[in-house]
């Protein structure tokens, strides 16, 4: 369960939004979607083959 403490004299909607921030972060949202659908091993082995050569082409983009 995440816990927020609410600051003195914070508006709700700060809170709400550190709140969501914190629960974005769990992944628990992420990993609810995942578990709806099966995905066949070898197609997560490649999507994330595909994913890591993405960041990898970004990250070169940035630096050189």
């Amino acid at each position: 369960m995440l816990i927020i403490n609410i600051k003195e004299n914070e508006s709700i909607d700060k809170a709400l939004k550190r709140f969501k921030k914190k629960f974005e972060k769990t992944g628990v949202l992420k990993e609810l979607r995942a578990r709806t659908a099966f995905e066949k091993p070898s197609v997560k082995r490649r999507s994330e083959i595909i994913r890591a050569a993405y960041r990898q082409k970004q990250y070169a983009q940035e630096n050189y």
